[in-house]
């Protein structure tokens, strides 16, 4: 009997807990089409140039090494 009361229980909690995500996702302000087009080339943008930086931060300290190594 506690078993079948433990997964009533559960079951309750599971329509409550759900039940309050769709009451918290309708508060939300979620983005307009051309936002979210805008934020996500921002994006891309950034993490182009973090890569272009990091490609060459390698290849510079690449070289030194080897300059180092080398003399």
């Amino acid at each position: 009997m506690a078993m079948q009361e433990t997964v009533a229980t559960n079951a309750a909690g599971w329509k409550k807990f759900l039940r309050e995500v769709r009451g918290e996702l309708k508060k939300v302000s979620w983005p307009t089409r051309k936002e979210l087009m805008t934020h996500t080339v921002v994006v891309f943008v950034a993490v182009l140039l973090v890569a272009l930086l990091i490609w060459g931060m390698d290849t510079v300290f690449s070289y030194l090494f080897r300059w180092i190594l080398k003399g």
